[in-house]
């Protein structure tokens, strides 16, 4: 499987190891940066990386920052993004299976290597349901921004 993978400076060390673990797991990786712990503003490198997925660049995406939320909001901005801020396996689950998520968005100062590999496992594992939530995915990309 090919990952977008990306984070800001807060989320730059877990990213290195998370990239490490997805290439030993034979996945082809991404990596739309930052390459260091230098200050850097996240839209610069989460937008890259869901822009990637949304033109298929790469199947999924993962992006870091401090709490996942700002990069979920940007993540969010690119047309054909369904990116979900998770911080637990369950909700990674549910991401994929009923609003078919193509983005994975946790913080590093939230989740351990441990759960975020374990919810990046979950999220790459799960297929989307289909079915009674299709119709819900194709109403939200239905919906035009302001």
């Amino acid at each position: 499987m090919k990952i977008a993978l990306a984070s800001d400076h807060a989320g730059f060390k877990l990213k290195c190891e998370i990239s490490e673990w997805l290439k030993n797991k034979s996945n082809q990786v991404l990596d739309f940066g930052t390459y260091s712990d230098e200050s850097v503003d996240y839209p610069d490198f989460a937008y890259p990386a869901a822009e990637a997925v949304a033109i298929k660049d790469a199947d999924l995406g993962v992006i870091i920052c401090g709490t996942g939320i700002g990069v979920s909001i940007v993540a969010n901005k690119v047309n054909g993004i369904r990116a979900a801020n998770c911080c637990n396996s369950e909700m990674a689950k549910m991401a994929r299976l009923h609003n078919n998520a193509n983005v994975l968005t946790f913080g590093a100062r939230l989740v351990s290597f441990e759960l975020a590999t374990e919810m990046i496992n979950v999220f790459l594992d799960t297929e989307f349901e289909g079915g009674r939530h299709t119709k819900r995915v194709d109403k939200i990309h239905s919906i035009s921004g302001i």
